[in-house]
């Protein structure tokens, strides 16, 4: 992505002007039904394909669908009947995927903070496998979901990813190696470990740390007596928005090459968690643009405000993280740039100030928008009637048998 004055700009393509725009399938169930905005749609069809894509890219992994992406019901029945595994946070994403015909053998309890009450839930349920990464995790652990399979989240630098997780997950190798000792002496079975390199990482080199680490604590533990069988790779596969990244085969490429090189002949069972990667680009946020203003006579920039914002659908505009590309019907003319905004009275529902959007001139009141790979962390980031704004309702179209 380019730079003007230390900013991200979005204007050599932020309305996919000359390029793709509004995927065809989505825009003729618009045409058609006309849905009130803000909403999403999703293309089934394409969370098939891209399902396919991630397969291809990872073959030696086992898949688990990062719920949180996008819990539409239909989209989980969808993933159930291509074979997926599901990555879940709570004892309500573990109902979801059951109720849509998972199995509880499918299903990793992949959220380290829990109460012991969700893990109880979750072990009653059939669910067998739990990411932890403290002491008191596992001991929770051990005693609402005895004998189950667990894995340690090692902490790791997130440097490439659109958004990182910071140091809120996960723990140092040493420690993580202690852990899966203590968990064998809890009676649990100690099956591996995880890292996560943050979300819509852009970087296909940023896994070779996290697996580095994985193969240390490998070591360590069977130097202790506990052998350990399982990789997590975690998220970060990205979707498609305004700044380009490589190919899924790429960073298949990249991350099988450092399996390789850190673990050699005795590579481990591998797992993933891609979200992001298999929803994204299946949705369009339709959104309608609500005024279009100045804040002075001389001021360059016009205010567009849309029906969604940072509370209803556009919560990884926050610190303008994601940078979506943007259809709007009256593509093709003179642009001039805008400041992007939502229509709540939070000062802060403002979506892109630094990066610079350049909208047509013509632009007006009650124009619909299209932002594009909209379907991952839009609809599952809604807020609950903040100032009286409905959650972002999901349509879900295609599904071929």
């Amino acid at each position: 992505m380019a730079m003007v004055d230390g900013r991200r700009t979005a204007s050599q393509r932020p309305m996919d002007h000359g390029g793709a725009g509004t995927p065809a399938r989505i825009r003729e169930f618009l045409d058609r039904e006309r849905p009130a905005t803000p909403c999403v749609v999703v293309d089934l069809d394409t969370v098939r394909e891209r399902y396919a894509e991630v397969s291809e890219a990872l073959p030696e992994a086992r898949l688990f669908y990062a719920v949180k992406a996008n819990p539409a019901p239909e989209v989980v029945r969808l993933l159930v009947g291509l074979g997926a595994s599901f990555d879940v946070a709570s004892p309500a994403e573990i109902d979801l995927c059951l109720a849509q015909g998972a199995t509880p053998e499918s299903i990793s309890y992949s959220n380290p903070i829990k109460k012991r009450s969700e893990i109880a839930h979750a072990h009653a349920a059939g669910v067998r496998l739990f990411a932890f990464d403290s002491e008191q995790d596992l001991e929770h652990l051990a005693a609402e979901a005895p004998g189950a399979s667990v894995f340690c989240r090692l902490l790791i630098h997130s440097d490439g990813a659109r958004t990182p997780f910071g140091k809120k997950f996960g723990c140092a190798r040493e420690m993580a190696a202690d852990l899966l000792v203590r968990a064998a002496e809890l009676g649990l079975d100690p099956c591996g470990v995880s890292f996560h390199v943050g979300s819509q990482q852009t970087d296909p080199g940023a896994w070779e740390v996290g697996v580095a680490d994985a193969a240390w604590v490998f070591r360590a533990v069977a130097g202790r007596g506990v052998h350990l069988r399982l990789l997590n790779l975690g998220g970060g596969f990205p979707a498609s928005y305004v700044e380009a990244t490589p190919s899924l085969s790429v960073y298949g490429k990249a991350v099988q090459e450092a399996v390789t090189r850190h673990f050699g002949d005795a590579a481990p069972e591998l797992a993933a968690e891609p979200g992001r990667a298999i929803v994204g680009d299946a949705g369009v946020l339709r959104t309608e643009v609500v005024l279009v203003s100045r804040k002075s006579y001389d001021d360059e920039h016009r205010w567009v405000y849309l029906d969604a914002g940072r509370y209803n659908g556009l919560a990884e505009c926050e610190g303008e993280a994601i940078a979506y590309r943007i259809v709007t019907p009256r593509d093709g003319g003179p642009v001039g740039p805008v400041v992007l905004a939502g229509p709540t009275c939070d000062g802060d529902d403002v979506l892109y100030q630094r990066t610079v959007y350049e909208l047509p001139l013509d632009l007006r009141a009650g124009d619909q928008l299209d932002i594009l790979s909209a379907g991952a962390y839009t609809a599952s980031f809604a807020s609950v009637f903040f100032n009286g704004f409905s959650p972002l309702p999901t349509h879900c179209i295609g599904a071929r048998g």
